[in-house]
């Protein structure tokens, strides 16, 4: 499924991010309003979600998470 924001509609975004933070949380701690942030990106049409993941990846590393 190609989860671009040129073929995806903004519900659609929020509902895959919905899941995917749902499934993300069920072992570990809530996302930061930073990683949140990031996330609202694609869900606003302004950032493809590949850059998202390696925004959020790049943050937990600087933070030493991971």
């Amino acid at each position: 499924m190609d989860l671009s924001i040129k073929n995806t509609t903004r519900e659609q975004r929020k509902e895959f991010v919905k899941t995917a933070l749902a499934i993300s949380i069920s072992g570990a701690d809530i996302p930061s309003n930073q990683t949140l942030n990031i996330v609202k990106e694609y869900i606003d049409g302004i950032t493809e979600l590949e850059d998202v993941q390696k925004k959020i990846i790049n943050l937990y590393k600087k933070d030493g998470d991971i």
